[in-house]
């Protein structure tokens, strides 16, 4: 795994960091595939029972995609899209949330900000949108949402608390520690319930047809990656029953 993004884990909480501040977090390949990578480690790891999602820096949680090097797979690090997650996640998010940051975002289940952050979608302005953004409809009303989407100004973090969309507002310095004191309240709960709970509203929330093409071509790759697939060819080639393991 490459530093441009960060996976530690301590007292049963995960922390995913982008980390490129240089460049404000902007999402290209690299970061696409260490989140996509941290977010395995995540369900991968026993003793990780939520996440807290950020960015380094206090400029930009993440300025959105790279336009000098456009990752065309983005999905692939969004949690629960990208990546099956049914444990908490915590956005700690300040500076500038653009575009896939803002996608990223809308999969948190609880989003800590600090008071300088900046909402913002204005892909429509620089003819360029995956669609996956479209599930903001169903976490904010739809009104704000359309406006966000199709005016491509800003929301204030004031406006994002206003409407729902935000859990809490605190000075920069404090985000990370209110962000870890959220995350240790959920740690110390009884870890089934909270991911049956989060499993059912994942159902319950509506997907956009973006994040259910998604989401069947994670399932597809993931048959056609498997070890089942190479030994179907291999038993089909060489006439023979397959030994499958269902892996």
């Amino acid at each position: 795994m490459s530093d441009s993004v960060i996976y530690t884990c301590d007292n049963h909480i995960a922390v995913i960091t982008m980390n490129k501040a240089d460049r404000m977090n902007r999402l290209d390949p690299e970061i696409v595939d260490g989140l996509n990578q941290c977010w395995k480690r995540f369900m991968a790891d026993d003793d990780a029972r939520v996440a807290v999602l950020t960015g380094s820096g206090e400029k930009a949680f993440s300025a959105g995609a790279d336009l000098k090097n456009v990752p065309h797979d983005l999905y692939r690090a969004i949690p629960s899209i990208g990546v099956p997650v049914d444990k908490p996640v915590i956005g700690a998010v300040a500076g500038w949330c653009i575009g896939g940051g803002m996608v990223l975002t809308t999969m948190c289940d609880i989003i800590i900000c600090a008071d300088n952050t900046t909402f913002s979608y204005p892909e429509v302005k620089i003819a360029f949108s995956g669609g996956l953004i479209s599930n903001l409809a169903s976490r904010i009303p739809h009104k704000l949402a359309m406006e966000l989407l199709l005016v491509g100004d800003n929301m204030s973090v004031q406006r994002a608390y206003e409407v729902g969309y935000v859990n809490k507002i605190v000075p920069v310095a404090e985000l990370m520690p209110t962000a870890m004191e959220w995350a240790g309240k959920i740690a110390d709960t009884a870890p089934m319930p909270s991911r049956m709970l989060k499993r059912f509203v994942l159902d319950t929330m509506p997907k956009g047809p973006t994040e259910q093409a998604a989401i069947a071509r994670v399932q597809v790759e993931a048959i056609n990656d498997s070890s089942d697939w190479v030994e179907g060819q291999a038993a089909f080639a060489e006439k023979r029953k397959p030994n499958y393991h269902g892996r």
